[in-house]
């Protein structure tokens, strides 16, 4: 008998989000005597506490993070398996591939030329994500294929393909210290205030001041020329640069990977003939 239903880790999910069992009861449309019932017997079988409760407050506890985490990988495998079943069956459907805008290193157009002359070619439908939740978009069917920068986007559960590697620039106001330089290494950066990135685990960046949590290039941008931050990028993603910024190149950065990345598992010719296309489209880029 299974330790754990789609239906209780919808429940958990719910409750470790919103960390309030009214809200959470509300959410779900559950009555919360019943959602607490819930959470205690799913408690009582794993054998471990997951939420900490008092009279003000719900918080997780380190079993309650794991499940957490994992829980969301799993639902989302379940609804993906159904999608991509009902996908399987459609002769007609499209290739859905999703990108960050910008980020693609230039290799979008050439990808696509590549893989229209593919003889099974399906019409590629491109759908936009943000800054951290494209990976997700593969998790749970929303798209067959995604370009994600490692190391900042999750991986996990993903088979992928590098497709460039770049270095990564420093962006500064004009008139910081290091603006001066040619070149930048991360000690120079090392007492410098630099942005938290929202959904970004490790950027490879120094530890340094905590500076404005941001979402996306543009944001970090923002903050830059208004003096809050520094940020260290992608080659790419800091293209086309700002006119009221200084770029220089991190030279001890840890490189960044443009990768194509798709469901682990996914063998469908829609999906293979598509990243033999990528594949040849940046050897010859």
């Amino acid at each position: 008998m299974a330790e754990l239903e789609t239906r209780e880790l919808e429940y958990f999910i719910g409750v470790a989000e919103e960390l309030h069992f009214g809200r959470a009861a509300a959410r779900l449309a559950i009555a919360q005597p019943a959602l607490s019932k819930a959470i205690r017997r799913l408690e009582s079988r794993l054998g471990v506490t997951l939420l900490e409760r008092s009279s003000r407050s719900v918080t997780l506890t380190p079993a309650g993070e794991a499940l957490l985490h994992h829980g969301r990988h799993a639902l989302n495998a379940v609804g993906a398996a159904a999608a991509k079943a009902r996908r399987a069956a459609d002769q007609e459907a499209h290739l859905r591939l999703v990108i960050k805008p910008g980020g693609d290193a230039n290799l979008l157009s050439g990808i696509l030329a590549a893989y229209a002359c593919q003889p099974d070619a399906r019409q590629v439908d491109i759908l936009f994500g943000g800054a951290t939740d494209r990976a997700d978009h593969i998790r749970d069917g929303r798209a067959d294929v995604a370009l994600l920068y490692s190391p900042f986007d999750d991986l996990t559960g993903l088979d992928h393909e590098t497709l460039a590697v770049e270095g990564r620039v420093a962006i500064l106001p004009p008139d910081h210290r290091l603006a001066s330089r040619a070149e930048i290494t991360l000690a120079d950066l090392a007492r410098e205030t630099l942005p938290r990135w929202k959904g970004v685990r490790w950027t490879g960046a120094p530890e340094g001041g905590e500076g404005p949590e941001v979402t996306d290039a543009a944001e970090a941008l923002h903050m830059i020329r208004l003096g809050r931050t520094l940020a260290i990028l992608p080659r790419s993603l800091a293209q086309p640069p700002h006119p009221d910024l200084v770029y220089r190149p991190v030279t001890d950065a840890p490189h960044s990977e443009l990768v194509l990345a798709w469901a682990q598992n996914d063998r469908r010719p829609l999906v293979a003939s598509f990243v033999a296309a990528a594949l040849d489209a940046a050897r010859t880029a």
